[in-house]
């Protein structure tokens, strides 16, 4: 009697965040392709910022991409955080990813080149915005006070 088992799916799940805003990407074997909420990495927007999420790629070059499809999720926050949470979320996506199906060693490689470039690429920046309070307009000022 033959059995027929379905393929291994080779794919990670990586998030990255910044402030309120979180990435998720879904890394598999594939041919090179990025999508961010289902458009090409090429058009993210604002295009300022376009560089920002190519960074980890410009970083590594092309030929570590091209055996794997990302597909990116993103919601919360701003432009802004949400570019950097997709630029840590790509990249530690990859590291998993080689770590897992490829070889510890240019896992290494490609860990030590992020950390070197910036570490916020792997780590994520634990700063959040703090509550304000009663008594001043705002979260440590105070409203002036007179003595006489």
């Amino acid at each position: 009697m033959a059995t027929t088992q379905a393929p291994s799916l080779e794919q990670v799940q990586c998030f990255g965040r910044k402030k309120t805003a979180v990435a998720v990407t879904h890394c598999k074997r594939g041919r090179g392709l990025i999508k961010i909420n289902g458009c090409p990495i090429e058009l993210v927007q604002p295009e300022i910022l376009r560089f920002k999420a190519f960074e980890p790629i410009l970083l590594l070059g092309r030929h570590r991409f091209a055996g794997v499809d990302m597909r990116i999720r993103v919601k919360g926050g701003g432009h802004t955080s949400q570019i950097y949470a997709i630029r840590q979320s790509i990249a530690k996506a990859l590291v998993a990813f080689y770590q897992k199906y490829v070889d510890e060693q240019s896992k290494k490689e490609i860990k030590d080149i992020l950390v070197r470039y910036d570490r916020t690429l792997l780590v994520a920046d634990p700063r959040r915005c703090e509550p304000k309070k009663f008594g001043g307009r705002g979260a440590r000022a105070r409203f002036q006070k007179s003595y006489r």
